[in-house]
């Protein structure tokens, strides 16, 4: 039973239709998908619609920008009341930071000397729920392919924090989050914490304390952790009784070609031991 419970559809920042994301994800031979944008839910009937129809599990998830003592922290959400007031509340702000900066970042790029237009961003956010930084990247890409070959290229030393165009917006603290998850009758996975872009503020004794909040799991195999990472990872989520996850953080051609559905999975005992809770 392969299980990959980390992607993206053109709700957020992946280049599938969440149809067509789970038409791939049967086509690469998993037998559970989990379909996690970026800070809504817009794309879950949709996918749900077509994993009934080509016959593959799929877990209806969310992933939500959060931060931990000012630093960002992806947080999974999963199986959730997607209509529960309170956690919907929040999701509003996080995205309502998101379109409260596009136009310092343009801004921004302008005074460097690569200017977009609110046209362009939306031509490339066209199906998304709200326009975000791989948007901005993928818009860079087009217009100045000579200086910006691809959104590697325009993250690094642009759009990462502390780049030229970065600008700052409100995330949910990382705890508030957790809690609003389980308090909607969801579970929630800490997203790739210590990936080779993220610091290490996640610390064991922080874990301990996101499990009195509410943690259910850490994903521990992912690409952006190497074996020794994964080796630590591992053995918290083990001294902890968390469960670990793996999965592709899945995005289509909007991330590098090694992020193909299943190139990482979910032990299926562990994929019984989240959803058994």
């Amino acid at each position: 039973m392969r299980i990959d419970l980390h992607t993206h559809s053109n709700r957020s920042d992946g280049t599938d239709s969440p149809a067509d994301l789970v038409r791939n994800a049967r086509a690469a031979g998993l037998d559970v998908v989990a379909l996690t944008d970026h800070d809504h839910t817009v794309g879950w009937d949709e996918a749900v619609e077509t994993a009934a129809d080509v016959g593959i599990g799929l877990v209806r998830g969310i992933e939500i920008s959060t931060t931990f003592q000012g630093h960002s922290v992806h947080l999974l959400g999963y199986e959730f009341d997607q209509h529960d007031g309170a956690l919907n509340d929040e999701l509003e702000r996080v995205r309502q930071g998101r379109d409260q900066r596009i136009p310092t970042m343009l801004a921004k790029l302008a005074e460097q000397g690569y200017p977009i237009t609110m046209e362009d961003l939306t031509r490339h956010s066209r199906d998304a729920a709200a326009s975000g930084r791989p948007h901005f990247a993928d818009a860079l890409v087009e217009k100045y392919p000579a200086r910006f070959p691809d959104r590697d290229a325009v993250f690094d030393g642009w759009l990462n924090d502390g780049g030229l165009a970065y600008v700052k917006r409100y995330s949910a603290p990382l705890q508030t989050a957790i809690e609003l998850i389980k308090a909607a009758g969801g579970l929630a996975v800490v997203a790739h914490p210590w990936s080779s872009k993220r610091s290490r503020v996640l610390t064991r004794d922080v874990f301990a304390a996101l499990v009195d909040a509410g943690l259910d799991g850490i994903e521990v195999d992912h690409n952006d952790h190497d074996e020794a990472t994964r080796v630590e990872l591992r053995s918290i989520a083990n001294e902890l009784d968390l469960v670990v996850t793996g999965s592709s953080d899945y995005h289509g051609t909007g991330k590098k070609a090694d992020f193909f559905l299943g190139c990482n999975t979910t032990h299926p005992d562990e994929y019984e031991r989240l959803f058994g809770r």
